[in-house]
Order: C-alpha cells, then sequence, then structure tokens
C-alpha cells in the first residue's frame, strides 16, 4: 500500500472513512449524471472535515481509486478522477452496496446513457486530439484480487454503447474532423471521398468511416464514442475485431469520450487486440445435442 492509500498517518482506511467518501463521491456522481456540475473543491474540503486524518491528496486519490471499481462493476463515472488501480478489497465491497442500494443514481444513469446526442459545432480541432491514456500496470492483477468476491454488475456501459443517437453523433463529428484534416494537408479531392460506410453500407463492413492518408491510401476508421472519461471501456464485435486483424497496418480506432460536455478523442492503429485487453463479457450457448 503506497503513502497517498495509506494516509497522512500511515494507516489503513477504515470502513467509516471509506463509507463517508463513497457516498461523497456518488454524490458528485449523482449531480454530473443529471446535468450539474459538482465543485469538487468544495466537496473535498467537506470530506476533510469529516475524515480529518485523510488530507486533500488522499481524498483525491480515493477518489480515483473509487472511479477504477465503478469502471470494474460497468457503472459511469465522475469526470475528473483518473483510475487508479491500487485500491482497498474494503473499497469494492462498499462501493458495490453503495451503487447497488442508490436507485436515485440508477435512474439517473439510466436517463443518461440513453439519452439522444448530435455532434456539437467545434470551432477547432486543435485540442480534440490527446495522447493515448496510461494504464497503471496493476490492474490485470488486481482484477484478479478482486475476482472472488460476487459483485453487483450493471449493463449501463453496454447501454450506451447500444445508444444508436450517440454512436452517430460520433460519427459526425469523426467525419468533419477527417474532411478537415485532409483539406488542412491539402487533399481537398481526398476530402470529398470520405464516406459514412455504417451509413452508405451499414454495419457489417468492420469499420465506420472510409478515410485517406495523403497521397491515396485507404484509412479505415472504426468509432467508438462515451459521455464519460477517456479510460472508459468500450465493446467491439466480432467482425470488428477480425477486420482489425486483416487489415492491421490501415485500421484506426478512434476512441471519443467526455462527448456531451469537452469531446476529444485518442487514436489506436493496428489490431484491436494488440492496443486492449479483451474481457469475454459474454457467450453466446446453444442446447448440445443429446443421444
Amino acid at each position: 500500500m503506497n503513502e497517498i492509500e495509506a494516509g497522512v498517518e500511515g494507516k489503513p482506511w477504515t470502513r467509516h472513512e471509506v463509507e463517508v467518501v463513497v457516498a461523497d463521491y456518488l454524490h458528485m456522481l449523482r449531480l454530473q449524471l443529471m446535468g450539474q456540475t459538482p465543485n469538487k473543491a468544495e466537496h473535498n474540503r467537506r470530506l476533510q472535515a469529516l475524515i480529518p486524518a485523510r488530507s486533500k491528496g488522499s481524498i483525491e486519490y480515493k477518489h480515483c481509486n473509487i472511479t477504477a471499481v465503478l469502471m470494474m462493476l460497468g457503472y459511469p463515472q465522475l469526470i475528473g478522477y483518473k483510475r487508479r488501480e491500487n485500491f482497498q478489497q474494503l473499497l469494492v465491497t462498499v462501493v458495490s452496496d453503495a451503487a447497488r442500494d442508490d436507485q436515485l443514481l440508477n435512474e439517473a444513469a439510466i436517463r443518461q446513457v440513453e439519452m439522444p446526442a448530435d455532434a456539437p459545432l467545434l470551432d477547432s480541432f486543435d485540442n480534440f486530439v490527446v495522447p493515448v491514456p496510461s494504464i497503471e500496470k496493476t490492474a490485470a492483477a488486481k482484477r484478479d484480487h478482486v475476482a472472488d468476491r460476487p459483485l453487483v454488475m450493471r449493463d449501463y456501459l453496454e447501454r450506451e454503447a447500444h445508444n444508436r443517437s450517440l454512436g452517430q453523433a460520433g460519427e459526425n463529428l469523426v467525419m468533419e474532423y477527417e474532411a478537415r484534416r485532409l483539406h488542412g494537408l491539402g487533399e481537398t479531392a481526398l476530402a470529398d471521398r470520405v464516406e459514412h460506410v455504417s451509413r452508405t453500407k451499414g454495419d457489417g463492413a468492420g469499420f465506420d468511416i472510409l478515410s485517406f492518408e495523403p497521397g491515396g491510401r485507404e484509412r479505415f476508421i472504426e468509432v467508438k464514442t462515451t459521455a464519460y472519461i477517456a479510460e472508459t471501456p468500450f465493446y467491439v464485435s466480432r467482425n470488428e475485431l477480425s477486420f482489425s486483424t486483416e487489415r492491421a497496418d490501415q485500421f484506426h480506432l478512434y476512441r471519443l469520450f467526455d462527448f456531451r460536455q469537452q469531446p476529444r478523442m485518442f487514436m489506436l492503429q493496428g489490431k484491436i487486440d494488440s492496443n486492449c485487453t479483451l474481457d469475454p463479457v459474454s457467450y453466446r450457448a446453444a442446447l448440445m445435442a443429446r443421444k
């Protein structure tokens, strides 16, 4: 356990302290899901008064731990707290129980992930593309550590992935980005040939947008859009995975995030399973033949 996780006195977090900080995080998350902007600094100050053994930095780190746990459970996360995987088993228990019993959180999360979306008008794409987020190497080990406890899992992120309006809005924004990118490179004719393949030919191609490199080489783009933080997991189909393998040198996955507030994206080039850890979240089951 590192110094920030343990707190200023070097003592593990007590259940009371964990329950207090989890309740605060979920309060801010409910506000965010309902379209309000929580005052994170004021929340932190009030928490320091409630749990004086914990510093501002320690509380912020614990909020980042909660982000990681909620992500693991399939919940939306609070924007502004990047996930940190070095968390206590106690935190998993408290977050799981508190989120399960929070009916207002459940209702707000469902409303937001199913809410229609439209592509925003951006003055500039100068700060639109960001580096790929860095992920702690301890993540896989930590998931193994907590996997033996039955957890209350939710399907909010899966529901968001099936929000066609949000997906289309993200693709429309990428269409504009690609046209501007090629125009900026002096490739006006190629910019005019950018094709929204998922709209013109359907979803079976294995990618959403056909674009180009300077000189005319094809760029195949799959777009994944979320209203949440950059590290939010996303879903890929078997067809998308297969296509990314077959055309690895031309395949790009564009991950749009924080789409409803301040849309940005990062790019992953090449095979999906070379850039991402794939979890088999479900299986298709068919009855076995019997004698």
